[in-house]
């Protein structure tokens, strides 16, 4: 018995949809990759990337200005009571003044990045059973993603504090009273005692985070 066999395109049909699924489902694994892809752009990896790059620029600060010696100067850079200019005892709002010891390299660090930062100095108190503190720059509240740098300083008994009537704010090297003779009077960190060439350490604490 002869049996006809005729034309039958079903199978073409159900070619091309299973062509047309496997383009879907490859088309829709490209989006996803795309969507969730992490590049330096994405949040969490620029934040961090933020907060490296505020850790290295707080801490060359704190490190081109030791070795320059601007950075005691910051701290001898004191008179009647509070930081020169600073206009109370809180410190400065923001980059100090042009005087400043360390207009320059905090302008250079900060000022175009938009990155905000406070400074701060701890010390020793009560023969060094607690520790004082004392506001150099306060722009506010840091961030949760804020970086830190410190540094130590060691301030002699024979280090002079800025005088205003005769010293130039250009020259680190200050006329006015000899720390020693500010033990417990104007100045904020107090004399360790005990030695006469040392008055006392502190240390100086940048956090700096992104506005």
């Amino acid at each position: 018995m002869f049996v006809e066999h005729l034309p039958d395109d079903r199978g073409q049909a159900h070619t091309l949809e299973a062509f047309t699924a496997a383009l879907l489902l490859v088309a829709g694994l490209i989006f996803a990759t795309q969507a969730t892809a992490v590049t330096p752009l994405s949040a969490s990896t620029s934040n961090q990337h933020v907060e490296n790059q505020a850790a290295i620029a707080a801490q060359d600060v704190l490190t081109t200005t030791g070795e320059s010696g601007n950075l005691r100067a910051a701290l001898l850079y004191y008179e009647d009571g509070e930081f020169v200019d600073s206009g109370d005892e809180a410190g400065y709002a923001g980059v100090p003044p042009a005087s400043h010891p360390l207009h320059d390299p905090l302008t250079e660090a900060f000022g175009d990045r938009q990155i905000a930062f406070d400074i701060e100095v701890a010390f020793p108190e009560d023969g060094g059973n607690r520790t004082g503190d004392a506001t150099v720059v306060d722009m506010g509240s840091p961030s949760d993603n804020a970086a830190t740098a410190s540094a130590r300083v060691a301030l002699y008994a024979d280090d002079r504090l800025f005088d205003g009537s005769v010293d130039d704010p250009g020259d680190a090297t200050y006329s006015g009273p000899r720390l020693a003779n500010e033990s417990g009077h104007d100045y904020f960190a107090p004399s360790v005692g005990g030695s006469d060439t040392l008055y006392t350490v502190v240390e100086v604490k940048i956090t700096a985070w992104q506005m």
